[in-house]
Parts: structure tokens; C-alpha cells; sequence
């Protein structure tokens, strides 16, 4: 495959795929030591769920000017030694003895604000690692690399709390930081393809919300995104409660449900870098597909239907985001590509915490079924409304553009 002859990207997927598992690993081992530490107590484990993911919706419009202010690569060095150090730091808690609730909240706070810098930056990175022919590609087989190490990484940790405690976990997740560093380190400078530097100044976030709200492609692909990620994106919701709440399952077939998502977001994977598409047409028909799988699931009429259908809704979700992102990138102005995938990762997944408790309500009161359908629908009905007044435009203008090839559909 071409894009992994890329000796740069090679060495990144290689690296982040360590450090992938590496995060897994913490964020079971994170969980398991605030329920030790509070006698199980669940509001405990919320603030440090919140702490982690609220600075990606509060300070992602900081991450993207820094994205576009700073070298990627530079950058991306400081947010993997800073997560390595908030590993570290529990890790000497738990093994010196010293560990309380305090020092979790404080270390999830600033791995929260590190992923804030993360997020926009390493997608933005793809597009100086490859061809632009190989973006989709390359953001496929990244996203691969996520889920298989979600598939491995809780089972590591899992394993090592037993045998260890949660202190080696913490100490060997710090350690899988410097796979990707060393790649980052030993890259070939001569073949990186960095952005122009977007200069400076306190408006520079704004100015990057003018440019989306006024070029064509941009801002489709972006109401896409947020009326996707707000509505049908709400997997962990609505796999809950039509496992529980319809066919009375337990944990373990809970559990079994988020296997067979990552499983099918792989083949969502493996179906995008097959086929390299992307494209404002292509978004829209795979938010769509993402809908109509969701509707699908809603309605299965036994669990094991509803678990085989959850294959083609992770698959779908992962064709989506994958052909949004890379579209996205492509199409930017190369001097706003961070700001822009900051707004992506805010509405992908900022947008889900606004959209799940409505779900929630509608599925008090007309039950998960109901509350899947209405989410497909709400979701489905956005991207056509959207489609149907700036599709023309979008596709017009990636063709145009001097930043974007033709839309490859």
C-alpha cells in the first residue's frame, strides 16, 4: 500500500498505535483507582470523566490557533511528553502510597487540556505526513489504530490491575509515549509539507469561524458534523438502554455490544482505505448510511439482531468520520487547517453532550426504540436540509479551489 511506504507516516501510525494502547490502558486503570480511592462512588468517577473531555469543548478553540500558530510536530512532542508526565505523576502516587481523589482530579484536568492541543493538531499533521492523494487513507488506518487498541488496551490493563495493582499500569501506559516521540524525533524533516505559519494575534480564532462560515465546502461538511455528532452519534447512550431497557441484558452483554462496535468501526476502516474516497457527496451519503444503520437498530426485534446490526453502525459512524475529516483537511486553506479541525472535533464531539440528554428524554418517554429512530431521524433530516442548500456550492467550490482536488466520488 502506497501510503505506508511513507517512511514518516510508517513510523507515526507505528508510534501513536503504542500510545494508543498506552491510553486505553490509563483510562481503565484512572477508573478502577477513583473507585478504589472513593468507595465506588460514581459522582467521583463523573468529575473525572468531565474533567478529561469538558477542556476539548471549552479550550478547542485554543488548540486549533496553536495548530496553525506553532510547528505540528514541535507541538505534538509537548502534548505526548506532558501525557507521558501525567502518567508518571499517578503512577509514583499509587506505588509511593500517596495517591488521593485531588491528585486524580488535578492529573485528568491536565490530560484534558493536553488533548485539547492534541486533537486538532494531529489531524492536521496528516496532511504535511502524505501525498494528498493518501489523506484518507492515512486518516483511515489512524482511526484503525484507535479502535484495535481500544479492543487491547482495557484487556492489558485489566490483566496487570489484577496481577500488580494500578501503579505498573500507570508507569508502563508513561512508557508507551515514547514510541511516538522517538518517531517524531527521527523523522525525515526534508519530506514533512508544514502549512505557512498563520502568523499571530488575538483574533486569530475568530477569524477562522469567518473563514468556515463562508467557505462553501467548509461549512457543509461542518453542519454535517454537528447535526450528526449531536443526534445519531450517541452510541454509548442508546447501546444502553436497548440493552438493558428492551431485551433486560446485563454488563457482560454490554459489554460484548462495544466489542462489536469496534469491530465494526475496523471494517469501516479497512472499507475506507480500500477505497480512498472522500468528497462533500461522499460525506453526506455516509452521514446518511450512519442514520439508516441507527433506524436499523432501533429496529431489531431480538438482541442478537440488534448486536449484529451494531457491526454496520460502527462501521458506518467510522466511514463518516473518516470521510469528513480527510475532507476537511483537504479542502481548508492550508493556514486555517487547524482551526477548522478544532470546530470538527467540537461539533464530532462536543456536539454529543448536547444531543444525548435529549435523547435521553425522548427515551423516557417513548423508550430506547423511539429515542434511536427520533435521533436517526433528527440527524437524517439535518444532513438532507443541509445537502440540499449548500451541496451544489460545496462541490462547486472543491472543484475550484486552488486548496482541494475534484471530488473523487
Amino acid at each position: 500500500m502506497k501510503v505506508l511506504r511513507n517512511r514518516n507516516y510508517r513510523m507515526w501510525l507505528i508510534g501513536l498505535t503504542v500510545a494508543h494502547v498506552g491510553t486505553w490502558m490509563q483510562r481503565i486503570a484512572q477508573d478502577w483507582l477513583v473507585l478504589e480511592l472513593t468507595g465506588e462512588s460514581g459522582t467521583a468517577l463523573g468529575i473525572v470523566t468531565g474533567l478529561q473531555f469538558l477542556p476539548l469543548l471549552l479550550l478547542g478553540p485554543v488548540g486549533g490557533v496553536i495548530a496553525d500558530r506553532f510547528s505540528k510536530r514541535r507541538t505534538l512532542l509537548c502534548t505526548q511528553a506532558a501525557v507521558g508526565a501525567c502518567a508518571l505523576a499517578l503512577g509514583a502516587a499509587v506505588l509511593t502510597g500517596s495517591a488521593s481523589i485531588g491528585i486524580v482530579y488535578a492529573v485528568s484536568a491536565a490530560l484534558g487540556v493536553a488533548a485539547a492541543v492534541f486533537h486538532p493538531t494531529v489531524q492536521a499533521f496528516v496532511v504535511e505526513l502524505v501525498d494528498r492523494d493518501d489523506v484518507p487513507r492515512a486518516v483511515a488506518l489512524s482511526a484503525a489504530a484507535f479502535q484495535a487498541a481500544r479492543l487491547v488496551g482495557p484487556a492489558v490493563a485489566g490483566g496487570a490491575i489484577v496481577l500488580g495493582g494500578t501503579g505498573p499500569v500507570f508507569t508502563a501506559a508513561a512508557l508507551t509515549v515514547a514510541f511516538p516521540i522517538a518517531a517524531l524525533l527521527r523523522m525525515d524533516a526534508s519530506r514533512l509539507r508544514p502549512a505557512p505559519s498563520a502568523g499571530g494575534g488575538p483574533g486569530m480564532f475568530a477569524e477562522g469561524v469567518r473563514y468556515a462560515l463562508t467557505a462553501p465546502q467548509v461549512r457543509l461538511l461542518l453542519l454535517i458534523t454537528l447535526f450528526t455528532g449531536a443526534f445519531a452519534a450517541n452510541t454509548q447512550v442508546t447501546t444502553a438502554l436497548m440493552a438493558t431497557t428492551e431485551f433486560g441484558r446485563g454488563a457482560g452483554e454490554f459489554g460484548l455490544l462495544g466489542s462489536l462496535l469496534a469491530a465494526g468501526s475496523l471494517l469501516g476502516s479497512a472499507a475506507v482505505v480500500l477505497s480512498g474516497r472522500s468528497g462533500p457527496r461522499f460525506v453526506a451519503a455516509a452521514a446518511l448510511a450512519f442514520c439508516a444503520a441507527n433506524a436499523a437498530s432501533a429496529l431489531a426485534p431480538g438482541f442478537g439482531s440488534f448486536a449484529a446490526v451494531l457491526v454496520a453502525v460502527g462501521a458506518a459512524q467510522l466511514v463518516f468520520t473518516t470521510a469528513a475529516n480527510a475532507s476537511l483537511q483537504l479542502g481548508a486553506d492550508p493556514r486555517m487547517r487547524g482551526r477548522v479541525m478544532a470546530l470538527f472535533t467540537m461539533f464530532m464531539m462536543g456536539s454529543t453532550p448536547l444531543g444525548a440528554p435529549l435523547l435521553g428524554v425522548v427515551a423516557d418517554a417513548v423508550g430506547a426504540r423511539g429515542a434511536l429512530l427520533a435521533g436517526a431521524g433528527a440527524a437524517a433530516a439535518g444532513v438532507l436540509i443541509a445537502a440540499a442548500l449548500l451541496l451544489p456550492g460545496a462541490v462547486r467550490a472543491a472543484r475550484e479551489s486552488p486548496h482541494t482536488e475534484s471530488e473523487r466520488t
